[in-house]
C-alpha cells in the first residue's frame, strides 16, 4: 500500500470548517448506500468542534440516519463525564445533542468518574472497539506507528469509515505527542497517557494500530501555527519528531487545510 495522501487548500478556518461538514454528510449518506452500520470518530479542537457546529446548522445533516451511524472518538481528556474540557461534551453541545443517534451508538471514553486510571479506561475502550470489530479483525498487533496498514487481521476495531483528526502545532494527532512513549505501542489499540504537554496531563488515545485501520483518515487543520507540523508531517519526517507524518488510512489519506496551515508545506 502506498503513502500517496491528498492535500484540499480552502481560503480560510470557516471555510474549511463548513466544506469539511459537507463532507463528511455526503461521505456517510454514500456510506450508507453500500453497508450498515456506519462507524466515524471524531476530533476535538477548535476545528474539530467548529466542523460539527457546521454539520448541525446544514439541512444536508437531514440526509444521514443517524440511527445507523456509530459515533467514536480518537482520543478523551481525562476528565468526569459533562465536564466542559471533554471532546464528548463539546460534541454534544455542537451537534449530538440536535441529532436522533441512538445513545447505545455514542461511545464515550470514560473519565475518573467511571474508570481508576486512563489505562483502566483505554482498557474498557478497547473492549467496547473489539465488540464492534469488522470481521476481519484479530488481536490488536501487528501495525505499527508510521508503517502502511497490511490486509492482515489486524487489531479489533470497528470498519471506521471515516476518522477525523487535528494536528496540533507539535504535530501530534489525537493524544500521541512527540516523545511520548505511546506513538510506539504497537500491541494495543487504546492508551492510556501521562504527561500531556497540553492540560490536562492525563488522557486516553487510539494508537496507530486503531487508527490506520480506517477506510480514510481525514486531518483537518487551520492556522499559521500549525503551518510548521503541516510541512514536516507531509515531507515525511519521524513520527517521533511528528506523530502525524505516520497517519496512513488504508484507504484514502485527506489533508483538509487552510491557506495559513498550507503555507508551510508551499515553501517547502
Amino acid at each position: 500500500m502506498t503513502r500517496a495522501r491528498t492535500v484540499v487548500v480552502h481560503p480560510d478556518a470557516a471555510t474549511l470548517a463548513r466544506v469539511t461538514a459537507a463532507r463528511l454528510a455526503v461521505r456517510l449518506v454514500d456510506a450508507q448506500s453500500t453497508h450498515r452500520p456506519v462507524h466515524v470518530a471524531l476530533t476535538g479542537g477548535t476545528v474539530g468542534i467548529r466542523i460539527l457546529a457546521e454539520l448541525a446548522a446544514s439541512p444536508v445533516r437531514d440526509a444521514v440516519d443517524w440511527t445507523g451511524v456509530h459515533l467514536w472518538w480518537g482520543d478523551e481528556r481525562f476528565l468526569p463525564g459533562g465536564d466542559p474540557d471533554r471532546n464528548e461534551t463539546q460534541a454534544r453541545a455542537a451537534l449530538l445533542d440536535a441529532l436522533d443517534v441512538p445513545p447505545a451508538n455514542v461511545h464515550a471514553m470514560v473519565g475518573p468518574d467511571g474508570a481508576a486510571s486512563p489505562e483502566a479506561s483505554a482498557d474498557a475502550y478497547a473492549a467496547e472497539l473489539a465488540r464492534y470489530a469488522a470481521p476481519s479483525s484479530g488481536a490488536a498487533t501487528v501495525v505499527g506507528a508510521g508503517t502502511a496498514p497490511s490486509d492482515d487481521a489486524g487489531p479489533a476495531v470497528p470498519a471506521f469509515d471515516v476518522v477525523l483528526l487535528g494536528v496540533g502545532p507539535d504535530g501530534h494527532v489525537a493524544s500521541l505527542f512527540p516523545g511520548h512513549e505511546a506513538v510506539d505501542v504497537t500491541d494495543r489499540t487504546v492508551v492510556g497517557v501521562h504527561g500531556s504537554p497540553k492540560p490536562p496531563p492525563e488522557r486516553v488515545s487510539l494508537t496507530f494500530a486503531a487508527l490506520e485501520r480506517a477506510e480514510e483518515i481525514w486531518l483537518v487543520v487551520a492556522g499559521a501555527d500549525k503551518a510548521d507540523a503541516v510541512a514536516r508531517a507531509l515531507a515525511g519526517d519521524d513520527v517521533h519528531r511528528t506523530p502525524a507524518a505516520g497517519v496512513v488510512a488504508r484507504g484514502r489519506t485527506l489533508w483538509l487545510v487552510d491557506v495559513a496551515a498550507a503555507d508551510g508545506a508551499a515553501a517547502g
